[in-house]
């Protein structure tokens, strides 16, 4: 049990769950918070998620992905009864700590996740370099190799040279769909 004596004020800290139920023990700790009393010692609940640019079905889909999935992040003062109240919510397997003493989190990694949290706009971010050669690995020209022609940033889209044929095709695709060879 935590004791009072390691009493650390208002922090973040991190509750690992059974992967998948991260929203599950979001809502179940919101609720147990309100039931038992909890608002003086338990204040927030997050699941860190990001948006995450991915194709579907040819199509480019923002897609909302866990940064970390099994974790939970909670901001409370940990006393013997906020403890319990998290660690007995169905679904949380226990604190990130020693033993069973709830380690804090740098309070700049909280910054972090919730600026990665907030960024709406999802970044085409490509490491590629013109002359390079990569693989399509999605869409119609999927398993064809070629060298990147050009990169067109604010469109996420790609030029690569493609041997078709005999001969050199450019073709464009999507950032997503090419990989590094």
């Amino acid at each position: 049990m935590a004791k009072q004596s390691q009493h650390h004020g208002r922090a973040w800290y991190v509750i690992h769950t059974y992967s998948g139920y991260e929203d599950n023990v979001k809502r179940n700790l919101l609720q147990r918070i309100e039931s038992m009393d909890m608002q003086d010692y338990i204040f927030d609940v997050i699941v860190p998620t990001e948006k995450k640019v991915k194709i579907k079905g040819g199509k480019r889909v923002t897609v909302e992905e866990r940064i970390y999935p099994g974790y939970v992040l909670v901001n409370m003062i940990v006393t013997d009864a906020s403890w319990y109240v998290v660690r007995n919510t169905p679904n949380v397997t226990g604190f990130i700590g020693l033993g069973t003493t709830p380690t804090p989190v740098d309070p700049a990694e909280i910054a972090d996740i919730k600026k990665r949290m907030g960024v709406d706009a999802p970044k085409h971010t490509a490491d590629f370099t013109k002359g390079e050669v990569v693989k399509i690995i999605d869409g119609p020209f999927k398993d064809f190799d070629g060298k990147v022609k050009g990169i067109d940033k604010e469109r996420g889209k790609i030029k690569v040279m493609v041997s078709m044929f005999g001969r050199e095709t450019p073709v464009e695709v999507d950032f997503l769909q090419v990989a590094k060879l």
